[in-house]
């Protein structure tokens, strides 16, 4: 029997989203094809080179928005792991997504990490991973307290304001969309749909769920827009990442 808690060493990556807010970037190639500035690689190749040097031997990426953009530039590219991908002919939602990659696995036996296709990001998988063992979870979540795009204001019980500070971290932690699932997660997802709104929430309820928090300076960031390809690309050049 397969050693039920190996450090997991292969992954599914989230990459069908059409990006809309991205646009004109997205207008051409899928949101993870789009080019962190400064660098000449796209998103999906900071993850794979990123996954590679946390382990990870084996990546299937599911696609869909623009598939043959990516895939034309996964043929070319010289790869550090060994990437399968999967076309859904039609949106299946995160959830069904997930389910439809996972299949392709190459050890269903063992424990797989995830991520979605729009996140850059440098932080130890191993440790989340040992994490997870340790609490015996059936999925857990990267969890980043991101800045506010804005500056926010300190006021006192009167009503002064007392400082000012420039895009300070929320309060709470979100979900980074980044994970690690047991060797039988996939079974719990949806065939079409988003496990944010039906798996997570039972796992949740039945103390099955465990959140990771990212480690202090971990780097990470979500590209949704032009802005965070720009500030990612202002966060590089000062830490030469």
């Amino acid at each position: 029997m397969t050693d039920p808690h190996p450090t997991p060493v292969q992954a599914v990556i989230l990459a069908g989203g059409q990006g809309s807010r991205l646009r004109p970037y997205t207008d051409d190639r899928p949101k993870p094809m789009v080019e962190i500035p400064g660098t000449g690689v796209p998103i999906i190749g900071h993850q794979l080179s990123w996954l590679a040097a946390e382990g990870v031997t084996d990546v299937v990426i599911s696609c869909g928005h623009l598939a043959d953009v990516l895939q034309d530039w996964l043929d070319k590219a010289e790869l550090p792991l060994r990437v399968t991908t999967v076309v859904e002919e039609e949106p299946l939602g995160r959830g069904g997504g997930l389910k439809y990659a996972a299949a392709r696995l190459p050890h269903p036996d063992r424990a797989w990490y995830a991520t979605n296709g729009d996140i850059w990001t440098r932080f130890p998988l191993r440790e989340m991973a040992a994490f997870h063992t340790e609490r015996d979870a059936t999925a857990t979540l990267a969890l980043a307290r991101p800045r506010l795009p804005w500056g926010a204001v300190e006021t006192d019980a009167f009503g002064h304001i007392t400082d000012f500070i420039e895009s300070p971290r929320v309060s709470y932690e979100i979900n980074a969309g980044v994970y690690v699932f047991a060797p039988g997660f996939a079974t719990l997802l949806p065939d079409r749909g988003d496990h944010e709104r039906t798996t997570f929430p039972r796992l949740a309820r039945e103390r099955r769920l465990a959140g990771f928090p990212l480690p202090q300076g971990a780097y990470w960031r979500a590209i949704d827009t032009a802005k965070d390809l720009t500030e990612a690309a202002k966060e590089l050049a000062a830490h030469g990442r």
